[in-house]
């Protein structure tokens, strides 16, 4: 009988201490992940592919201010953008497009007018104040269930032939992946739009040289990221300037 006592106590002290062991390794995990938040409007130039600035911003895309700005969207459900588990409101830059344009976006994709089908697109001209950005484009992501960090290689180059076809100068992109609650490789998919970005400028810029394109006049990509996934990003975005310089 003391056996199993003894037995018991030394199984509940070992217990106890893993239980210790855990909460204290939960709480260094949560201490770094709120340390490791960047400040809203934090920009860093990440690197420059073919004369082009390639930069991280933490910043809304209704706020973000360039020529041109992309924003992804999936194919629609009821309320997908407000309800979990996208993110709330006030950590969801679709919302904040969404209304700044006094739901334009939910109405034409309720209605079925943009379907949100992968790689579908929709250019918008905001009214004037309404966004930061002088022109929006949407991006289709496709079914939400079924999204694959692959297509945003897609995604990425069909975005810059917009851009090359819109002549701006700045473009900005937000993959709104992450707002819509989808858990997705933060750094893979940043890598992946940059290297389907440049994939395609360097399609469009030999025809220049073939003198069968206009002159391209892009100078600045900004990507955006919220203030948890600003770093984890700019690693996937820097791993992507060094495979392309490297080509």
């Amino acid at each position: 009988m003391q056996n199993s006592i003894l037995k018991y106590i030394n199984w509940s002290k070992t217990l106890f201490t893993a239980l210790v062991l855990v909460t204290a390794g939960t709480n260094f995990v949560s201490a770094q992940v709120a340390a490791e938040k960047t400040a809203v409007g934090t920009s860093k130039t990440w690197g420059t592919v073919d004369g082009i600035s390639v930069v991280g911003l933490v910043q809304g895309p209704s706020a973000a201010k360039a020529d041109l700005q992309i924003a992804c969207v999936f194919e629609y459900t009821e309320g997908d953008i407000f309800n979990p588990p996208a993110l709330p409101k006030e950590l969801n830059g679709m919302v904040h497009l969404d209304e700044a344009l006094k739901g334009i976006i939910t109405e034409v994709r309720k209605k079925g007018q943009f379907k949100g089908h992968a790689l579908e697109t929709l250019l918008i001209n905001p009214p004037k104040g309404s966004l930061a950005s002088g022109k929006l484009l949407l991006i289709g992501l496709g079914n939400r269930n079924s999204f694959d960090a692959g297509l945003m290689k897609e995604v990425g180059s069909v975005a810059m032939r917009e851009a090359l076809k819109l002549q701006v100068h700045t473009v900005s992109f937000a993959s709104d992946i992450k707002d819509a609650g989808i858990d997705s490789p933060t750094a893979l998919v940043a890598e992946n739009v940059v290297l389907g970005a440049f994939d395609a400028y360097r399609a469009q810029s030999y025809l220049n040289t073939q003198h069968l394109s206009d002159k391209l006049k892009l100078k600045k990509l900004i990507l955006l990221a919220g203030p948890s996934f600003f770093t984890v990003a700019g690693g996937g975005i820097q791993d992507a300037i060094s495979k392309l310089n490297t080509k």
